[in-house]
């Protein structure tokens, strides 16, 4: 009987943390951040509850029967986005955001980072980032769009 061929899985796991910023973007002026952010750039800020749904990736380990070890999975993500993120603003509390405008965008590029350093190489495959029910960013590391 041949052995089974290798099994390539996806695994997400979701967190959830609340935090405050203010869409305020140091190259525009005071004006034009008001007209491109609207509301959002409230001098005093605004929170959201966010989601993160984190995925990776890899074959499945035939004596395990896992990609990922859940419990480490759940160490990373508390270390990668919970301490860092949780009950912060954004703009203040985060050196990152000193200089990167807090959109959602760049929140879902933060957390790709991090975890990125955390994570076994090459298993990091996609986040998720719900900033409201409406708005979602997913980002999967890409730097640019390739022009053909």
């Amino acid at each position: 009987m041949a052995p089974p061929a290798a099994r390539l899985a996806r695994l997400s796991r979701t967190v959830s943390f609340s935090a405050c910023h203010r869409l305020h973007s140091k190259s525009l002026s005071d004006e034009e951040n008001l007209k491109l952010f609207g509301k959002c750039n409230n001098p005093n800020g605004h929170g959201h509850n966010y989601k993160v749904i984190v995925t990776v990736r890899g074959e499945i380990d035939p004596v395990s029967g896992m990609v990922i070890n859940l419990t480490d999975l759940k160490e990373y993500m508390q270390e990668a986005i919970m301490e860092p993120l949780d009950h912060k603003n954004l703009d203040k509390d985060v050196p990152y955001f000193a200089e990167v405008v807090s959109t959602t965008e760049n929140v879902a590029v933060f957390i790709w980072e991090n975890l990125k350093k955390l994570l076994p190489m090459g298993t990091l495959y996609k986040v998720k980032v719900y900033e409201t029910d409406q708005n979602i960013v997913v980002y999967k590391g890409e730097e640019t769009i390739s022009e053909k």
